[in-house]
Order: C-alpha cells, then structure tokens, then sequence
C-alpha cells in the first residue's frame, strides 16, 4: 500500500486499540478493490475524543470506527445521529460529511446479517439475549425493527436488564413483548424452553475466561434452538461448539464483525465492500493472534 497526497483516510477510535483488526479487514478490501485508501488506529483517551473527532475532520479524514470506550461518549460530540444509533445511545461508524458530523450504529444490521446466514428470519422469533450491554442494546433493537414477537433479557445486573427493556419498550410496536429474565440457569433454561433464538453478548467463553464456561445448561441448547454467540475469539466458542454437538445451528460473532464493517465501508465509500476477503482478514488475523499467543507462552 502506497500512501500520498491522495490517498483517502479513515480509521478506528479506541483505548486501547492495538488490538484490533479492524485495520485487517478494511485495508484487505482496499487492496481487492485497488482504491487510494486506508485505514489506521488511533489510541484515544476519553478525555481527547472531542479533539481528536473534530480534529480528524478538519484534517479531511473520511470517517471512523468506534470502539470501547467511546460508542456512547461520542454521540455528544456530533452533529446528527441516524437509524439505530438514535434509539440506542451509541455510535460506532461516524461519517465526516462535509462540515457535519453524522453517526451511525452499524451493530444490528451486521448481526441481522450474520442471522440470515444462520438460516433465521427474526419476523415473528421469540429469542433470549443474554446481556445487557452496548452489543445487547444495538442486537435487541434490530431484533425490535426485524419483526421479532418476543425478547427476553437476562443479565447479571438486573437493573441494567430492566434499564435495556425500558428503553427498547417505549419504541416497541403492540405486537412485540420484551420482558427480563433473573441471571440463574433454572431461569434462563426456562425462558429458552419457548424460544426458537439464542443471543449470548456476554464475555463467556471469551478466551480471557479461565473457566471456557458456558452461559446457559447444555441440556437447554434444543436441536431446534438456533443460537448466536458474538464472541468471535476463539472462532468456536464453547456455547458454539456444545450447540453444534447437540444437533443445533450455531454461529460465532466473526460474521457480525465482518458485515458491520462492510456497512461502516459503504457509508463512507459508496462502494460494495468485498465481504469474504474482510472475513479471510479478519481470520487471518485472528489466527495469527492466537498463534502469537501459542508462542509467548512458550517464553
């Protein structure tokens, strides 16, 4: 990759962010599509995020990514917020459109995305999301705007639970119930006795969980329980590889990483992203990681 005067920027706002690959994926599709971009990481202290936002448009970058800790923190700092991003609070793509600063949350529709590639249409699915978080807030209201008939919301803190199917309550249509469920696997197993979909948005079976647990008992993964995991670190979490084992579809969070990235790339390119050479980037990357991971253990 040849950088130069014209060479057009857009990037990734975090802290720490050393650790994403997001700059993978979108310079991979640069390079399949032959365009004068790139994409770099900016380590920013949330106490910098409005200099450095407004600091990037002035210098003519495209647009951003956000990541933890500032997809709520930056709303405050723009011009407008569109789709989804309106109802929940967060942003994760900003666009620097001219002189305004419009952001958008491209979440929901990568993990809508990531469903039909599961084989689920969201109309009319009663599903359990498990979390409370940015992740959850942005994957209930898609499931919201996708027609789902009922959503149950289980998390370790409830007033958080609570906090999440309030907000996503006051804009719910009267054919849609959303509801809590207290965090015990006795509740949880009975919430998902009449549900077709499983979202878990929670870290466990992160790599970083020393115990490799799982959310919810495995006598309660149905063959016909049709589960999502948005951790995509191992590729195959535990809950991912327990549902597949027992006859069910299952699925990690690379797929909604990947395809709320291509739409973050068609907002500030106007070009269709090519989605498969950012998903082998993205795995890559991540195995890669895991191989370094291999050798430092090692030392």
């Amino acid at each position: 990759m040849r950088i130069t005067g014209t060479t057009r920027v857009v990037g990734v706002l975090g802290y720490p962010v050393g650790h994403s690959l997001s700059p993978d994926m979108h310079n991979a599709a640069f390079d399949a599509l032959d365009m004068d971009w790139c994409y770099v990481p900016f380590e920013v202290a949330p106490d910098r995020l409005e200099q450095s936002v407004r600091g990037l448009a002035a210098l003519g970058v495209v647009g951003a990514n956000l990541t933890i800790p500032h997809k709520r923190a930056a709303v405050a700092h723009l011009d407008e917020v569109r789709g989804d991003a309106a109802i929940t609070g967060s942003v994760n793509t900003i666009h620097f459109d001219g002189d305004r600063l419009i952001g958008y949350s491209t979440d929901g529709d990568g993990f809508l995305g990531a469903l039909a590639g599961l084989g689920v249409d969201p109309a009319g699915t009663e599903a359990v999301v498990l979390g409370a978080g940015g992740s959850a807030v942005a994957i209930v209201v898609a499931l919201m705007r996708a027609g789902a008939a009922r959503i149950t919301v289980a998390n370790r803190t409830p007033e958080r639970a609570q906090a999440l199917v309030e907000l996503v309550g006051s804009q719910a249509g009267s054919g849609m119930t959303i509801a809590t469920a207290p965090w015990d696997s006795e509740s949880i197993g009975e919430a998902l006795e009449g549900a077709n979909l499983l979202v878990n948005t929670t870290s466990v079976g992160m790599k970083a969980d020393p115990q490799q647990t799982l959310p919810v008992p495995a006598e309660a993964l149905r063959p016909d329980l049709a589960v999502y995991d948005i951790v995509y670190t191992p590729l195959e979490t535990p809950l991912v590889r327990t549902a597949l084992e027992r006859g069910g579809r299952a699925l990690g969070g690379a797929r909604m990483l990947v395809l709320q990235g291509a739409i973050s790339f068609r907002i500030w390119t106007g070009v269709d992203p090519p989605v498969e050479v950012m998903e082998n980037a993205l795995r890559a990357g991540l195995e890669r990681a895991h191989a370094g991971e291999g050798e430092s253990k090692k030392m």
